[in-house]
């Protein structure tokens, strides 16, 4: 998902994102339901405001047309093994000399070097290989990742900030360059807390379940009909807790004072927070503690989530539009630009949807397109590697 999720967030800022697939099949998300009317409801999603190229890289006019293409393009994302690319000709040295401007995104298990670098490497090796696995889930209970491919998703945003980052620089420049980004690297970038423990003290994180690793409370605590999370954690917002669930006695106990000593704490701490929550609903907890101004939240399920008032009211969900599946329910940008919003514009396209119209594009003559298709070099709408 690294180089879809990153070119995705490049296309919603406005870029042109060709999509460059195998004729046969195309992107393996293809294969992914559920469905609607034959086309994956994930790749619709994963893959909006682009253009579907199905092209065979591996044939001769397929990698003919692939460069007349990279001629003109500003960017290349690519998350195939390290040396697949460079195999097939269209290694980072090959196209910078062909288009010296080029910024070449290179997205990985591992790297692009180092001992790791010829693994195969998917979201749930790098949050095991990572350490996210390590901290993540209860105390003393069987490994648990996080649960959505965050090692993945987060190299897909690295991969986005890597890529205006070097249009920048060639801005100044006039050269582009190649950016590496891994799973592994972007799991590891997120263990701020545990780094900071770790260099600090020598001590290893573990899995704490819903609490923080530092202070407390910052957990979720139980209700008479569910869950709740708090974050009492500043002397503002403990008396807060305290005083609206009635718990005066936890206030004035100087054994609570500190956030840190509570979080040593907690086996006493939240038992005596639970057996005031349990006898009141999750709306009544939320209600009092909002009240008092203490962060604190109900937690929701995902049918909760995409329809949400709040996120209704601000229009974070949007229809685009598919020629066979119709509105395809989106996901928005989480950047909000006073200026320039992200644009919203089609779900996914079918494979080869833009095939004819991208080699026009590129210059190529109408017999040389009807070459292409008539060898199966190419396909119109009927290898990840997606190009801006």
């Amino acid at each position: 998902m690294a180089a879809p999720f990153a070119t995705m967030q490049l296309a919603d800022l406005g870029a042109t994102v060709i999509k460059v697939e195998h004729p046969h099949g195309g992107d393996q998300v293809r294969a992914i339901g559920p469905f609607t009317a034959g086309h994956s409801s994930p790749f619709a999603r994963l893959n909006r405001n682009k253009r579907s190229l199905a092209l065979d890289l591996k044939s001769e006019p397929g990698a003919a047309a692939f460069l007349r293409l990279i001629r003109e393009a500003d960017v290349l994302v690519e998350n195939l093994r390290p040396g697949a690319m460079r195999k097939l000709g269209f290694g980072y040295a090959d196209l910078s000399e062909l288009n010296p401007g080029l910024v070449y995104v290179s997205a990985s298990g591992w790297g692009q070097d180092g001992p790791l670098a010829d693994l195969p490497g998917l979201d749930i090796m790098a949050q095991a290989r990572g350490g996210l696995m390590s901290v993540t889930g209860m105390p003393d209970g069987d490994p648990v990742k996080v649960g959505v491919p965050v090692a993945d998703l987060v190299c897909g945003l690295y991969g986005a900030l890597g890529a205006v980052s070097a249009l920048h620089a060639r801005a100044l420049t006039g050269r582009g360059q190649h950016v590496d980004v891994s799973l592994l690297e972007s799991a590891v970038s997120l263990a701020v807390w545990e780094a900071g423990r770790y260099f600090a003290t020598g001590e290893t994180g573990r899995p704490l379940g819903s609490a923080h690793q530092s202070t407390a409370p910052y957990q979720a605590v139980r209700t008479g009909d569910g869950w709740c999370t708090v974050g009492a954690v500043t002397p503002k917002t403990w008396h807060g807790l305290c005083t609206a669930l009635g718990l005066p006695h936890l206030l004035a106990d100087e054994r609570y004072a500190d956030a840190h000593d509570r979080h040593g704490l907690r086996h006493e701490l939240i038992p005596a927070i639970e057996k005031v929550t349990t006898r009141r609903t999750t709306a009544d907890v939320v209600a009092a503690l909002e009240a008092s101004g203490v962060p604190c939240a109900p937690i929701a399920d995902y049918a909760q989530v995409f329809t949400d008032d709040h996120l209704t009211r601000r229009r974070f969900f949007w229809d685009a539009e598919h020629p066979e599946m119709g509105p395809v329910r989106q996901l928005g940008s989480a950047m909000r630009f006073s200026g320039t919003p992200t644009r919203r514009g089609s779900a996914g396209p079918p494979l080869g949807a833009d095939t004819v119209e991208v080699l026009r594009e590129c210059g190529l003559t109408e017999q040389e397109i009807d070459r292409l298709l008539a060898e199966g070099a190419a396909a119109q709408s009927a290898t990840p590697k997606e190009i801006v």
